[in-house]
C-alpha cells in the first residue's frame, strides 16, 4: 500500500518533468543551461527506474497470504534495491539544489520555477521517507522473534540462556519506554511518569513480545473477525436462549428507576468533560453561550483549583446540568497523572451530593488508563483481598484524600445533612468513581455509584461481586473500553492469529473487501472459519501460522508463564466490570455508522456478556458520553410516554 501511493506520485512527477524537458529541449542555450539538460535528463531516467523498483514491490507483495510468505521471498532484494536509488536520489537533489542557488542561470522563468518545484519535491520525499522509517523500524529486529537455539538449555535459571533472555526483555522494555516517552514529550515529566512509562512498556513488551503481527495484518485480522461476527449474529438463536432473557416485572421495574437516574446522573458525568464535551456537542452555538458567560458567574479561588482561563469549563458545567453556582461545593480542573478532575455539588431534584468524575482527556488520564498492573485492595467485608487496576486506583486514591482530608463531604453535608452520596463518571471517570464509592461505603452506607462505560478490567471478581450492591454499570453496544482487559486482549490476539493463519487470501484483497463491506454494507464473505489441519510443510517459510506460533513460543512470552509461581498472583488476573450491569443495546438498526431514528432497548446483564471483544464499527462510537446519553434519554422518554398512555 505505501509502495502504491509512492508509485502514484511519483508517476505525476515523472510526467510532469518530462513534459517540462520534451517542451524546453532546444532551450538550454541560457547560462547554465548544459547542467540543467543532464539534471532533467538523470531526473526521469532515475524516477523511471525508482517507479520500475516499486512496481515490483508492489507486484511482489501482493503474491501468498499472511502467513506464507514463500512467493514474497524475493522482496527483499527488491526492497534493497530501492534502498540503493535512495544515494543517487540525494545526489540528484543536491545538484537541483545548488544550480537553483546558482544566481548566474539566466534561463526562461517557467523552467526555472519547473526545476525549483522538482527540488522541493526531492527533498521532501527524502525528509519524509527519514522520518518514516525513524518511526515505523523496529530496532528489536531478530531479537523479537529471538528463539533459543535447540542446543541450548531452555533452563531460564542458566546463565547463558538467562542473560539472552534479560538481554531481550531488557531491549524491548527500553524500545518501547522511548517510543511513550517521545508520544508524551509535550508534557511535564516528573517520577511519576518515569514509573508509569517502565510499567506501560513492560506491559507492551509482555503483550507484543511473542507474535510477528504489522499494524496491516492486525487490520486484515479485525476485519476477518467482525465478518465472522456478523455471519454469527445473522443465525437464528435457540429457543431457550430467548425464553431465559424475559425479565420478570419487578425486575423490569427495577430496571425502569436505574434507567431514569441513569439518564439523570449522566448529565453530571458528561458534564465534567467541560467545555470540550459542551463544544462538541454544540458545534454552531457553544462558543457564542461560553464568551457571553464567561466574566459572569466567576467562582472565588477557594471554590476551584486548577486552569480554567476564561470560566470556560465552569460555564461548560452550569449549562450542561442547569445547576446554579451556589450548588457547586468543589470544582478541580488539576491534571496530572494519577490525578483527574472532579466537581462536586448539591442536586436538588435527586436531594443528593454529586461527585462527578471526569473521563480520559489529556495525555496524563491516557498514561493513568494504561498503568494496567493490578495491585491489592483489602476490604474487611470481603473475605479474599480483591485486585484492582493500578492506574485507576491511584487516581481512586487522589480524589478520596480530597474528599476527606480536605473536608469538601463534611462541607457538603453540613449544608445538606438530609441528603445521600451519590458517585459518577464516564470511562476513566466511572472506573475512578467505582473504586472511590468502594473506599466511601463504610463512611456512608446509602452511597450509590453510576458507573458509565467503565474500564472492563477493573475489578477481581470478588470486589465485582461485593459491588453490586450499590454500582450500577452502563454499557452501550458493543463498546470497546468496556471489554478492555489484559485477558481479553490476549484472547483478541489469539482469534486474530486463528484466523488470519487459517484464511487463503492475500491480504490486500481482505482489506478492499473489508473496506467495502465496513462503507457499504452486504454479506460477509465466505472464508473457513475452522483449521483444515494442514502440516507445518504445506506451508512455505511460515511466518504467521498458528501452528507455529504455539510450538515455538518466544521466550518473554515462556517467561510470563514461568515466572507465575503458583502461590503468587499473576500479573493481569481476569478482572470485570463493576456492579450491576445495564447493557443497553440497538434494536433492529443498521450496521452501517450513519443509521437515523435508533431505538434501543436495556436489560439486565452480567460481566461474561463482556468477556470478548466484539469487533464493529461502533465500537468507539458507543463509548462515547453524547451517545451514551442519548441512548439514556431515548429510553427514559419512550417508557415515560408509555407510562402516560
Amino acid at each position: 500500500l505505501p509502495a502504491v501511493i509512492v508509485v502514484i506520485s511519483l508517476l505525476g512527477r515523472w510526467i510532469g518533468i518530462f513534459v517540462l524537458y520534451t517542451v524546453h529541449k532546444g532551450q538550454f542555450n541560457c547560462p547554465g543551461g548544459a547542467l540543467l539538460h543532464s539534471y532533467l535528463l538523470g531526473l526521469i531516467i532515475l524516477l523511471a527506474s525508482i517507479i520500475c523498483a516499486l512496481s515490483a514491490l508492489v507486484y511482489i507483495s501482493m503474491q501468498g497470504t499472511i502467513s506464507n510468505p514463500g512467493p514474497r521471498k524475493s522482496l527483499p532484494k527488491i526492497l534493497y534495491t530501492r534502498l540503493l536509488l535512495y544515494f543517487p536520489e540525494f545526489i540528484w537533489a543536491v545538484v537541483g539544489a545548488v544550480w537553483v542557488s546558482d544566481n548566474s542561470v539566466q534561463c526562461e522563468k517557467t523552467v526555472i520555477n519547473g526545476v525549483i518545484g522538482t527540488v522541493i519535491a526531492s527533498w521532501i520525499i527524502i525528509v519524509f521517507t527519514v522520518l518514516g522509517v525513524v518511526i515505523v523500524f523496529d530496532p528489536l529486529g531478530g531479537k523479537k522473534t529471538f528463539y533459543l537455539p535447540d542446543g541450548v538449555s531452555r533452563n531460564l535459571e542458566s546463565s547463558h540462556s538467562g542473560q539472552l533472555l534479560y538481554n531481550v526483555k531488557s531491549s524491548a522494555t527500553r524500545v518501547w519506554e522511548k517510543r511513550i516517552r517521545l508520544l508524551c514529550c509535550c508534557i511535564v515529566q516528573d517520577d511519576d511518569h518515569r514509573v508509569a512509562f517502565t510499567s506501560i512498556a513492560e506491559l507492551f513488551r509482555s503483550y507484543f513480545s511473542d507474535t510477528d503481527l504489522v499494524p496491516s495484518d492486525i487490520a486484515a485480522g479485525l476485519i476477518l473477525l467482525h465478518q465472522e461476527q456478523d455471519k454469527m449474529e445473522n443465525c437464528p438463536k435457540e429457543p431457550e436462549e430467548v425464553l431465559c432473557r424475559s425479565p420478570s416485572s419487578l425486575v423490569a421495574d427495577d430496571l425502569d428507576v436505574e434507567l431514569e437516574n441513569a439518564a439523570h446522573y449522566m448529565l453530571f458525568a458528561a458534564a465534567a468533560y467541560g467545555w470540550p464535551y459542551y463544544v462538541y456537542t454544540n458545534p454552531y452555538t457553544a462558543l457564542c453561550k461560553l464568551n457571553g458567560d464567561c466574566c459572569r458567574n466567576r467562582p472565588t479561588d477557594s471554590d476551584i483549583t486548577g486552569s480554567d482561563r476564561h470560566n470556560f469549563h465552569f460555564g461548560s458545567i452550569l449549562k450542561i446540568t442547569g445547576l446554579q453556582y451556589r450548588d457547586f461545593i468543589h470544582i478541580s480542573f488539576h491534571n496530572k497523572i494519577y490525578e483527574i478532575p472532579f466537581f462536586v455539588a448539591l442536586d436538588h431534584k435527586k436531594e443528593a451530593i454529586v461527585v462527578a468524575v471526569r473521563g480520559t482527556l489529556s495525555f496524563e488520564d491516557i498514561l493513568t488508563d494504561l498503568s494496567a498492573d493490578c495491585e491489592d485492595l483489602t476490604l474487611e467485608e470481603v473475605l479474599e483481598n480483591g485486585f484492582v487496576h493500578k492506574g485507576i486506583t491511584q487516581a481512586a486514591n487522589y480524589i478520596y484524600r480530597k474528599l476527606i482530608n480536605d473536608g469538601i463531604l463534611n462541607q457538603a453535608f453540613t449544608i445538606a445533612p438530609e441528603y445521600k452520596l451519590v458517585i459518577v463518571g464516564h470511562s476513566l471517570g466511572g472506573g475512578t468513581a467505582s473504586i472511590l464509592s468502594i473506599m466511601l461505603r463504610n463512611s456512608f452506607p446509602t452511597l450509590r455509584c453510576y458507573a458509565f462505560s467503565p474500564p472492563g478490567g477493573l475489578l477481581s471478581k470478588s470486589l465485582a461481586d461485593y459491588t453490586k450492591h450499590f454500582i450500577i454499570s452502563v454499557i452501550v453496544g458493543k463498546d470497546l473500553v468496556a471489554r478492555l482487559s489484559m485477558p481479553n486482549m490476549e484472547d483478541l490476539k489469539r482469534r486474530i492469529v486463528r484466523i488470519v493463519a487459517n484464511c487463503n487470501r492475500p491480504k490486500y484483497q481482505i482489506l478492499l473487501r473489508g473496506c467495502w463491506y465496513e462503507v457499504f454494507g452486504g454479506d460477509p464473505d465466505d472464508f473457513p472459519t475452522e483449521l483444515d489441519g494442514r502440516s507445518q510443510d504445506a506451508l512455505s517459510q511460515p511466518l504467521l501460522a498458528e501452528e507455529s506460533l504455539m510450538v515455538h513460543r518466544s521466550p518473554s512470552y515462556s517467561a510470563l508463564e514461568e515466572e507465575s509461581h503458583p502461590n503468587s498472583p499473576p500479573q493481569y488476573p481476569h478482572l470485570y466490570l463493576p456492579g450491576k450491569i445495564i447493557h443497553i443495546v440497538e434494536e433492529c438498526s443498521s450496521r452501517r455508522l450513519c443509521s437515523s431514528d435508533v431505538k434501543y432497548t436495556a436489560r439486565w446483564s452480567n460481566e461474561t456478556v463482556f468477556s470478548s471483544i466484539l469487533i464493529s464499527p461502533k465500537m468507539i462510537t458507543d463509548h462515547m458520553p453524547d451517545v451514551v446519553l442519548k441512548a439514556l434519554n431515548s429510553l427514559s422518554q419512550e417508557r415515560g410516554s408509555c407510562l402516560s398512555c
